[in-house]
């Protein structure tokens, strides 16, 4: 017994001293360290460094509101199109909304509104047993991709968009330097993964993209239905800082290696 425990001790001490000195592959790049942010309670609620948009109160946070009203902590669409006061490029942005019920009209003319990004929508529709155009259903990018899912609740209950936008880039001559992407959960259900849209959104003409700032409004569309919406934060993302310091290498104790490209 003593020899068998002897035996596993030795093999255990020389796994650890091959672990200990495996080689390990380094990048070569210094990473600053990640900014720290307080989630909400709930994965719905608002994380420490979101801007809210609507808290349930008050309509203060957007322009052209006037005809628009606020009821049992929601907002309902009026008379035209709101945008928000803020400005936002590549952000996450978090969306509650539910259709008229008891559901009135068809296709496109039942639950209508739309989330945009400036001039790109993600289209608003009560798809609940509604059929329309597959491009215009509800989580679509308007004419141009149709949802990968159709996750939608009923009239009256609450869906939800959770959305990463990445905001297209423009040279100064107004040429397109890199196009918008969108990724789309809704209800919990990735529906949009990614999407390289194809320029703005428009119900007539082709898409195409027309030179404007990084940033834009977030807006919320007027299509004659009194949809509501609740619970809109947005933060603004920001991609991982490091710095190249040297090429990647491996290392193996105190022994370094380049690493060479294949050829």
């Amino acid at each position: 017994m003593i020899k068998q425990v002897s035996a596993v001790g030795a093999l255990l001490l020389s796994l650890a001293a091959s672990t200990s000195h495996a080689e390990e592959y380094l990048t070569g790049i210094e990473w600053q360290e990640p900014p720290i942010i307080t989630p909400g309670e709930k994965p719905s609620d608002a994380p420490s460094d979101a801007v809210v948009l609507f808290d349930g109160k008050d309509l203060s946070a957007w322009n052209g509101a006037e005809t628009w009203k606020v009821e049992d902590g929601a907002m309902v669409v009026g008379k035209n199109m709101i945008e928000s006061k803020e400005t936002f490029g590549d952000c996450q942005l978090h969306i509650e909304w539910s259709a008229p019920t008891p559901p009135v009209g068809e296709s496109q003319g039942r639950g209508n509104s739309g989330v945009f990004f400036g001039p790109y929508e993600l289209q608003v529709l009560d798809s609940y047993g509604n059929k329309t155009y597959f491009d215009g259903q509800a989580a679509s990018i308007y004419k141009q991709r149709p949802p990968m899912a159709n996750a939608m609740r009923p009239p009256g209950e609450w869906n939800v968009y959770d959305v990463v936008w990445t905001a297209p880039r423009f040279k100064e001559d107004g040429a397109l330097e890199s196009p918008a992407f969108i990724t789309v959960i809704h209800n919990g259900v990735v529906v949009q993964n990614h999407f390289e849209l194809l320029g703005n959104t428009p119900f007539s003409d082709p898409p195409s993209y027309n030179k404007h700032d990084l940033k834009q409004p977030i807006r919320l569309q007027d299509h004659g239905n009194p949809v509501r919406f609740r619970n809109i934060w947005v933060r603004e993302t920001k991609p991982a800082v490091g710095k190249r310091t040297r090429e990647p290498f491996r290392r193996d104790g105190d022994k370094e290696t380049p690493i060479t490209a294949a050829k």
